[in-house]
């Protein structure tokens, strides 16, 4: 009987670093932070010191929601297949929805919402909760079936299917992906 718990006890030590893990799973660096009109937090304040590039951005917050790679990959998937001004060509962009992820969040989306989309070198775009809603954004995560890398488009790019907008195709398709900031990694609501 001894030698059963003894077992027992043993397996249930050797099993508590899995269990640790498993709990921790999906807390992966934040590539995501959505601030302003969000209801919960899941992250502090603001932090000068940790947050660098917001600082120099001149960003400031009293709370937030932040995403990782798994709490994205996590939420439904939309694929689209936009002509690409880099290049001229189809590619096939998959992440979920903007408004899936805005939801996630917390927010109440307004037809009138303002979201300010902004991309790590600064650059920023501003779109309404009706435009994201109407040309059905996406924060991709995916081009061409592959996870977007830091320094090309990724590893996030709030985009959307700009050939499939009737407002939007009868531009040249240099012109169609100024509200669509690549290397995305922070989402103001007001």
């Amino acid at each position: 009987m001894e030698k059963r718990t003894f077992l027992a006890t043993l397996a249930l030590a050797g099993a508590t670093p899995s269990l640790t893990m498993a709990k921790n799973a999906g807390r992966g660096p934040t590539l995501l932070t959505v601030t302003g009109a969000v209801p919960h937090a899941n992250r502090g304040k603001f932090d000068p010191v940790a947050d660098q590039m917001m600082f120099k951005q001149k960003l400031s917050f009293d709370k937030a929601w932040t995403f990782d790679y798994a709490a994205l990959a996590a939420l439904p998937a939309v694929t689209i297949r936009p002509t690409l001004e880099y290049d001229s060509k189809v590619h096939m962009l998959a992440g979920p929805l903007l408004t899936d992820v805005l939801k996630t969040a917390g927010v109440a989306l307004t037809d009138s919402t303002r979201i300010t989309l902004r991309a790590v070198d600064g650059y920023a775009a501003a779109i309404t909760g009706a435009q994201a809603r109407r040309q059905r954004f996406i924060v991709a995560t995916q081009m061409d079936g592959a996870p977007m890398a830091l320094g090309g488009l990724g590893p996030l790019w709030s985009v959307y299917d700009a050939d499939r907008v009737p407002e939007m195709v009868a531009r040249p398709v240099a012109e169609r992906f100024g509200s669509c900031p690549w290397a995305l990694y922070h989402i103001n609501v007001a």
